[in-house]
């Protein structure tokens, strides 16, 4: 089974790959049970996530395929979020602005995607010349904290759409729970910034030897 494309965290990473609409669809939603509905389906495939690579490391699954799905899959999640995300934050009103950042800046997406777009081709590279790059600590960390950040927004629109419905303004338990839930929100775009650019610095440290005409593999 070890051999095999088709094991269970391959399908479990297609299965990801495959919850990905359905998190873009949701999250340019504009009611507090969509957005409930987004978080909810983002957790279980963000979690899905740990899982696969879980048991593919566990009873030795690791295929090239599920090395080149799986970060395929991370991305495929982030921009599923990322996207709505800049777009809702830019609509007029106020309860659609990110904690800490009000509506997300284009240079924020250039970074994100920028270092994506830089990965793959990078990747596609390397896998051209017969090594299959995996990802590492450094990426996996980055991806960690980008569904920390995604994750908290989707329940921040939740709970602040339904908190003004509900009436929570004023409340002790809504005085406690909006700067706390928003310093995470906005805390957890900064360090996910920062990750972004860092494990790209790592990334190519790491595969610096492709550079030299050795073939091999690494990680990113």
């Amino acid at each position: 089974m070890a051999g095999s494309r088709f094991n269970l965290p391959n399908v479990i990473t297609v299965a990801r790959i495959a919850a990905c609409p359905v998190v873009f669809v949701l999250a340019l939603g504009h009611s507090a049970g969509v957005f409930l509905a987004a978080f909810v389906v983002f957790v279980v495939a963000a979690v899905s996530d740990l899982w696969d690579g879980y048991l593919a490391r566990k009873h030795g699954l690791i295929t090239d395929m599920g090395k080149l799905l799986d970060p395929l899959a991370d991305k495929l999640l982030m921009a599923a979020t990322m996207i709505p995300f800049y777009l809702v934050s830019h609509r007029p009103e106020a309860i659609w602005d990110i904690p800490w950042w009000g509506a997300m800046p284009l240079w924020v997406l250039l970074v994100i995607f920028g270092r994506e777009l830089f990965v793959t081709l990078f990747r596609s590279w390397a896998a051209r010349r017969g090594a299959v790059i995996s990802a590492g600590p450094s990426g996996k960390y980055k991806a960690f904290t980008q569904n920390i950040f995604s994750g908290a927004l989707l329940l921040w629109y939740a709970l602040a759409l339904h908190a003004g419905q509900a009436g929570w303004e004023g409340s002790q338990f809504w005085g406690f729970w909006e700067p706390f839930h928003g310093g995470v929100v906005g805390l957890g775009l900064l360090v996910a910034l920062v990750l972004t650019v860092y494990s790209m610095g790592v990334y190519m440290v790491q595969n610096r030897y492709l550079f030299s005409g050795a073939a091999g593999k690494g990680s990113s």
